[in-house]
């Protein structure tokens, strides 16, 4: 079994209804047609937080994110044809997922317990990574896995995490990115309160350390004005 990721800009369409559109639409045919496991990240109305890093003025902002399991990628063909339907830029993406932290995995949330196709509780983001080329890509892994995953893990209210490592793109043009990071929070204020989005407790002056830690991990592997961030609502439509 394969993972495929395809993200979406639907430049023009209201966030709604490219939410519509994914769910109502496209995620039953893709299931008709065989996909083992879906879920999609949508930027909808229910998602609407600044992220963490906002996109430079004029650029538009990744609108969905969809994971896709086949079989085969040979097979993607009759599956791409359905998010067509989106009307929406396109940049599809072989990836090898590590699961660092599942829901329940952690002391920020239990184990899921709602039903495929309920919107997940909480906020999502969604983070596109470029390799800087200042680093091999074994160091840039082992910076992003085996450095990286670990603090942010430490110092930040994660209730889940996955990595996704990307082994080639599959449609052309697709951004040169090598990393897509989900990453499930507790709710909209820990993302966009600096206090709960570091796991400061009230203090000032532990925030402000979580803040460094970060900053210097972060910048060990990734150029900050590469790295792009949207929030979103995260639906399992078949897990």
């Amino acid at each position: 079994m394969e993972k495929l990721i395809y993200l979406l800009w639907a430049e023009g369409t209201e966030p709604d209804q490219t939410r519509k559109v994914l769910l109502e639409e496209c995620a039953p045919e893709l299931i008709r047609r065989g996909a083992m496991k879906l879920s999609m990240n949508i930027d909808d109305s229910d998602s609407e937080v600044p992220p963490p890093l906002p996109p430079p003025a004029g650029e538009a902002s990744l609108s969905a994110e969809i994971s896709l399991w086949l079989e085969c990628l040979d097979e993607r063909g009759p599956f791409e044809q359905v998010l067509a339907a989106a009307n929406a830029r396109m940049a599809g993406y072989l990836v090898t997922e590590s699961l660092y932290t599942d829901y329940g995995g952690n002391r920020h949330s239990g184990p899921r317990t709602w039903p495929d196709g309920e919107r997940s509780p909480g906020l999502l983001t969604v983070t596109l990574l470029e390799q800087p080329a200042r680093l091999t890509y074994e160091e840039w892994i082992e910076r992003w896995h085996g450095t990286q995953s670990p603090v942010s893990e430490r110092i930040q209210p994660r209730t889940r995490y996955v990595r996704n490592a990307v082994v080639r793109p599959l449609t052309e043009g697709a951004p040169p990115y090598k990393g897509i990071v989900d990453e499930a929070w507790p709710s909209a204020e820990h993302v966009t309160d600096p206090m709960l989005f570091y796991l400061a407790e009230g203090s000032e002056d532990r925030m402000k350390a979580n803040v460094k830690t970060m900053l210097e991990s972060v910048n060990a592997f990734l150029d900050m004005d590469h790295i792009r961030t949207a929030t979103m609502s995260e639906y399992f439509l078949k897990s």
